[in-house]
């Protein structure tokens, strides 16, 4: 009987908002970049690339990996830090701490170029949701560092 269920396939941006959907506070923004989707994929999975990029990082140091489970030390420009943990690998980041959630997803768009879909920010312990305070902001800024990165 479930060969008649229809099937769908997500590409990872779409899957990942629905991921960030059902974390309150999660505001995803995206952007289309001209630039193939296999170099905007091998920069961010370049751990001093993506601590580059994310407007509030410092370095991102990889601390245990199993497969595509990482465990990261991620040091905040205020001198703040976080273990986060969580999927790593290309095209696709879920990273969370106790005090903090980072995503991110790539998918090639179908007209061309590449769309970068993110969200991040404070996240409220105990609970899976951020503080919704300047989540679209940052996430502006670190789409901006890496337009940007492609440029160069």
């Amino acid at each position: 009987m479930t060969g008649d269920w229809p099937q769908v396939e997500l590409t990872d941006v779409e899957r990942f908002r629905a991921l960030a959907a059902g974390v309150p506070g999660a505001a995803v923004t995206e952007r289309v970049l001209a630039a193939p989707p296999d170099r905007v994929k091998e920069l961010l999975t370049d751990l001093d690339a993506f601590a580059t990029i994310h407007a509030d990082l410092v370095s991102a140091t990889l601390l245990e990996q199993d497969g595509d489970h990482v465990v990261v030390l991620a040091r905040g420009r205020r001198g703040q830090r976080a273990r986060l943990e969580g999927q790593f690998r290309s095209g696709w980041c879920w990273l969370q701490s106790r005090f903090l959630i980072i995503g991110m997803a790539v998918s090639a768009e179908p007209g061309g170029g590449t769309r970068v879909a993110l969200t991040g920010g404070i996240r409220v312990p105990g609970r899976a949701a951020i503080v919704p305070l300047r989540v679209r902001l940052e996430s502006t800024k670190t789409l901006d560092r890496l337009e940007q990165m492609l440029r160069a």
